[in-house]
């Protein structure tokens, strides 16, 4: 990255921190950054496309540090609650991230996140959790007769929930998204 586009991205960053998404714009993104707003454009197309670059760099951050936290020889059922429920916590507690869950934006930055490979920014994780899914069908801990690659499409129908929390409602939201991946996983283990 060049200089300038480092400094448009940090300051992009603060004030969409601050800010949030839909009140946030790119002439003063550059203000801040000192720069003409005409500047902006070369080096992105549009506030939305440096808003997901930084969605997707926090995103990544997350995923990370979630997996590099979890002990996977610890119950299949407590490792899933625990992925699920740092991942909420994770997204509620990041300013960025929580644009998520913003009604208001939420279409645009899924429309956006789409055609950005935002779900490829993250292949990782699921490269991981595939494997770790695998090492449990080996060691009869989860059910062998659903494959691996299935399994981690329920997990991620469950992840999918979260976007529909204002319909479920906020108050039973936490609650529903425990009990549903507690129900989903006891369907996959070995009994």
């Amino acid at each position: 990255m060049s200089d300038k586009k480092d400094i448009i991205y940090k300051c992009g960053k603060e004030i969409f921190e601050k800010k949030g998404f839909k009140d946030t714009n790119v002439a003063e993104i550059m203000k801040q950054a000192g720069m003409a707003t005409g500047t902006f454009y070369n080096y992105y197309a549009s506030k939305d496309k440096l808003f997901m670059e930084i969605y997707n760099d926090e995103n990544v951050k997350l995923k990370s540090s979630i997996m590099a936290s979890l002990d996977i020889e610890a119950n299949p059922i407590l490792v899933v609650r625990e992925m699920m429920m740092k991942n909420l916590q994770g997204m509620m507690e990041n300013p960025i991230l929580r644009e998520w869950y913003n009604r208001d934006v939420f279409q645009k930055l899924e429309q956006s996140f789409r055609e950005e490979n935002g779900a490829g920014q993250v292949d990782f994780l699921y490269n991981s959790f595939v494997e770790v899914i695998r090492k449990w069908q080996i060691h009869g801990k989860m059910r062998s007769d659903i494959d691996a690659e299935m399994i981690m499409a329920i997990f991620g129908a469950l992840v999918n929930v979260e976007t529909h929390k204002a319909e479920i409602g906020l108050k039973y939201f936490p609650e529903v998204i425990e009990y549903l991946a507690e129900f989903t996983m006891k369907g996959l283990m070995n009994n």
